[in-house]
């Protein structure tokens, strides 16, 4: 029996995922949220074999918790469930530790294809993504400016594209207001932009932000 914890901040994401698992025989919901420190607490005290997670939690940046749920339970599977189009977010993710990347609007077949397959030990990702995959392992392929970004960078391009000021970030983020900045100041250099208007297009022409 697959266990599976459920942990996103849509409420109908979590009933139609648990409505899905409920129908097959050998997968068992043993939790679900929509606090990621609720399924931290979680992983602490009770065995789960996958985690279908999303990225975008308000307050705390799903990259985040992916890292944390890595340092508590290494060996646990997390599946990324995201609206966040997968040729954007899956390469990070998956350096990050995630076994999986899917979109939430993949077919249910293939969602629970993938929770099989990842409990199996092994990655999932979808055809489309493996060849971007493999075309990028070409030395002459172009990346975007912003997959040169460190995941900090990347996750304060977010904030910024949302409408945040440096303060809100650097509370949401646990940082000052300095090395917010600092951030910001890298991003303006790697994007080739001069202002936070133009990191909230840039965002927004990238399929970036939801």
């Amino acid at each position: 029996m697959i266990k599976i914890f459920i942990c996103d901040d849509h409420a109908l994401t979590r009933e139609g995922l648990s409505r899905l698992f409920s129908l097959e025989i050998d997968l068992e919901l043993v939790g679900e949220s929509s606090n990621p420190n609720d399924l931290l607490d979680f992983i602490q005290n009770n065995e789960c074999d996958v985690i279908v997670l999303d990225i975008s939690f308000p307050g705390k940046s799903g990259l985040d918790v992916l890292k944390d749920i890595k340092a508590i339970k290494p060996d646990v599977k997390v599946l990324i469930l995201s609206m966040y189009p997968e040729e954007q977010f899956a390469k990070r993710t998956l350096k990050s530790g995630a076994m999986g990347y899917l979109n939430k609007e993949s077919a249910p077949e293939e969602i629970i294809n993938a929770v099989r397959k990842i409990a199996g030990g092994r990655k999932y990702i979808s055809e489309s993504l493996a060849e971007k995959l493999a075309f990028d392992l070409d030395d002459n392929s172009i990346k975007k400016p912003h997959e040169l970004l460190s995941d900090r960078e990347f996750q304060v391009l977010q904030l910024i594209s949302s409408g945040k000021i440096a303060k809100e970030i650097a509370e949401e983020l646990n940082l000052g207001i300095t090395t917010v900045s600092t951030y910001r100041s890298r991003i303006l250099q790697k994007l080739n932009l001069k202002s936070n208007a133009d990191i909230i297009r840039y965002a927004f022409l990238n399929n970036l932000i939801e």
